[in-house]
């Protein structure tokens, strides 16, 4: 009888986001509560880390915000604790307000000058979704 393979389990997952400099990103993402470090090498590759969450940072001489920017949607237990914390950071880039979605979700948005949208969602207030 043949055996038969264990499925894979995949474990977690780490983006890899474009930046047009390290070091500002990295500072930026520190002012976002992550934890930040870059690679040992110092060849323009750094991580990020808050709780369970990981992006990888990767410096690009050719990203241009406009037309290689990333998106990444973080899950958090409280968005309108995250926006207002984030707004305390008094950080450039674009920061939405928190709203209910049609899909049972509260989320905001902030796009950073490396043009990566960040965007932050948890349950919604309600705890139902919103009307559409």
């Amino acid at each position: 009888m043949p055996v038969q393979p264990r499925p894979v389990a995949f474990e977690r997952v780490a983006p890899v986001v474009p930046v047009r400099d390290l070091a500002s990103a990295l500072a930026r993402y520190r002012r976002l509560g992550f934890t930040a470090d870059a690679y040992e090498d110092g060849r323009g590759y750094g991580f990020v880390s808050r709780g369970a969450v990981e992006l990888h940072l990767t410096e690009w001489a050719e990203h241009d915000p406009l037309r290689t920017g990333a998106v990444v949607y973080l899950y958090v237990s409280d968005a309108d604790a995250v926006h207002t914390e984030w707004t305390a950071a008094d950080l450039p880039g674009r920061l939405t307000d928190p709203a209910d979605t049609p899909y049972g979700l509260r989320e905001f948005g902030y796009v950073d000058p490396d043009g990566t949208l960040h965007r932050v969602g948890s349950p919604s207030l309600s705890g139902t979704p919103a009307a559409a």
